[in-house]
C-alpha cells in the first residue's frame, strides 16, 4: 500500500478547511441577503450548508489526510496515539494545525472575494461573554467525544454523516453557534459578515476550545481507555505513515 506523502494529507488539510470556511462564510452571506429580516431563518440556511459542505469534505479528504481540519482533533489523535505508535506524529500535528488555519484564513478571503467584498475585513462581531465560552466547551467535548467513539467502536465509516449532524445541531444547542475549531475560528475573524467574530474575541473562543479538547479526552480515557489504538481512523480511517509494529493487528482500513 503506498501512503500519501506528507505533502499531500498537509494540502488535503488545507483546502478541506479552506472549503469548509468558505462554505461557513458564504453561506451566511447568502442567507443575509435573502433573509434579510429573519436572524432566525439566516441561522438555519447557514447551519444547514454548513452541515451538507462538511460531510462532503469529509468524504473527499478523509482518505488522504482523515479529513480533521481541526486543531483539537489532531491534537487529541497526537496525544491518544503516541503509545500505540498510531496517528499523528508530533511533526505531523504542526504541519496539520499551519495547514489547517492557513487554509481557513483562505477559505474567509474566498467568500469575501465571491460576494464582491473586500478579500479582508476584520470583523467587528464582539462574542466575548462568560456563557459563549461555556457553549465552546460543550460543543467542542461532544465533538470530541463523537469523533473519537466512532474511531474505536469501528464506526468511522458513519463519520462524514455523523459529524455534519452534530455540527448543524450545535449551531443550535449552543450558545456560541459551535465554532468548536480554533482554526475556524481565526479564519472566521477575517470577514465582517454573517459568520464572523472579531479578532478580540478569537483569543476567548480558542482556549474554549481547548479547555472542550482536554475535557473530552479525559472522558474519552475514562469510557474508552483503548481508544489510542484506532488513531489512524481518526475522523475517517487514513494510512498511516509509520510502518505496522510486527505481531499487531493492523488498525488501518485500507
Amino acid at each position: 500500500m503506498t501512503h500519501p506523502a506528507p505533502w499531500r494529507r498537509f494540502l488535503a488539510e488545507f483546502v478541506g478547511t479552506a472549503l469548509l470556511v468558505t462554505a461557513v462564510v458564504g453561506s451566511g452571506i447568502m442567507a443575509t441577503t435573502l433573509s434579510p429580516n429573519d436572524v432566525g431563518l439566516q441561522l438555519l440556511e447557514n447551519s444547514v450548508a454548513t452541515a451538507f459542505a462538511l460531510a462532503a469534505l469529509i468524504l473527499t479528504f478523509g482518505p488522504v489526510s482523515g479529513a480533521h481540519f481541526n486543531p483539537v482533533v489532531s491534537a487529541a489523535d497526537w496525544f491518544l496515539g503516541r503509545r500505540t505508535r498510531t496517528g499523528l506524529t508530533l511533526r505531523d500535528l504542526g504541519g496539520y494545525i499551519l495547514a489547517q488555519t492557513a487554509g481557513a484564513i483562505g477559505g474567509s478571503i474566498l467568500a469575501n472575494l465571491m460576494f464582491d467584498l473586500s478579500a479582508v475585513d476584520f470583523s467587528g462581531k464582539e462574542r466575548s461573554a462568560g456563557h459563549l465560552w461555556l457553549g465552546e466547551v460543550v460543543a467542542t467535548t461532544g465533538l470530541i467525544l463523537l469523533i473519537f467513539a466512532l474511531a474505536r467502536s469501528g464506526r468511522a465509516t458513519v463519520a462524514p454523516a455523523a459529524v455534519g449532524a452534530y455540527i448543524g445541531a450545535a449551531y443550535w444547542f449552543t450558545s456560541s453557534t459551535s465554532f468548536a475549531i480554533p482554526a475556524v475560528t481565526i479564519g472566521r475573524a477575517f470577514t465582517d459578515t454573517f459568520a464572523g467574530i472579531a479578532p478580540g474575541s478569537v483569543p476567548g473562543f480558542v482556549v474554549a476550545q481547548i479547555v472542550g479538547l482536554l475535557i473530552g479526552v479525559g472522558l474519552l480515557l475514562a469510557l474508552y481507555p483503548d481508544a489510542g489504538r484506532n488513531a489512524d481512523e481518526v475522523v475517517v480511517a487514513h494510512p498511516s505513515d509509520r510502518p505496522a509494529r510486527t505481531g499487531k493487528r493492523s488498525v488501518r482500513a485500507s
